[in-house]
């Protein structure tokens, strides 16, 4: 069992979970997680554009999380697990690091979101990739 794999699959469940929690409970949960000004009012004004581009994130995560555990061979295994794992490590990685870009120029978000988001992909990112890098030879 791959426990880097494993945390990294929770992680990305739970972040899959929250985002189901924005929809649920609407504007005062997009705000709270910095998902920006525009998601927040368009839930609050019932629109389905805000809905729709948090279920495709929600499906993403999802998705994401599944390859993780499939990976850490607690799941059935996924096709393509191994391109897909070093996309997933990459995205988190990359996704992180950017992310401290915006720190100085929010555009939208504040800069404490940027900080927070940043930390918990490059987080992710990492337990991926040492998971990826021991479970290498079995996929």
């Amino acid at each position: 069992m791959n426990y880097y794999l494993i945390s990294a699959g929770s992680l990305s469940a739970v972040a899959a979970l929250l985002h189901l929690g924005c929809i649920y409970f609407g504007a005062p949960w997009y705000r709270f997680f910095g998902a920006g000004e525009q998601m927040a009012v368009m839930a609050e004004n019932g629109l389905l554009q805000s809905t729709i581009i948090t279920l495709v994130i929600t499906s993403v995560l999802a998705i994401w999380s599944l390859y993780a555990f499939s990976a850490a061979g607690i799941i059935v295994s996924m096709p393509l697990v191994r391109l897909a794992l070093i996309v997933i490590t990459s995205v988190y990685l990359l996704r992180g690091v950017a992310g401290f870009y915006f720190v100085t120029n929010p555009i939208g978000r504040s800069p404490e979101f940027w900080i927070w988001s940043s930390v918990i992909c490059l987080l992710i990112g990492l337990l991926h990739l040492v998971g990826l890098k021991q479970q290498w030879p079995t996929l």
